[in-house]
């Protein structure tokens, strides 16, 4: 893991296309700007691992048969 220290206002850069800015702080917390392309997704890591999380229980419920009877109605 890369660690780096910033302040109000500084930024980062990764690859030539996502800045992400210190925007404030405050206590332990704070706020980040991230400029990124818009075909990127961008989540907070507990949303992130959420998704994951359904996309796989969704995807242990279909069954190959429940499939192929699904393509034969087409």
């Amino acid at each position: 893991m890369l660690v780096l220290s910033r302040k109000k206002n500084q930024s980062i850069k990764i690859g030539d296309d996502i800045e992400i800015t210190v925007l404030a702080v405050d206590g332990d917390q704070i706020k980040l700007g991230i400029e990124a392309p818009k075909n990127l997704d961008i989540h907070r890591k507990e949303v992130y691992l959420a998704i994951q999380e359904e996309n796989s229980q969704a995807a242990a419920s279909v069954s190959v048969v429940g499939l192929q009877e699904f393509l034969k109605g087409k």
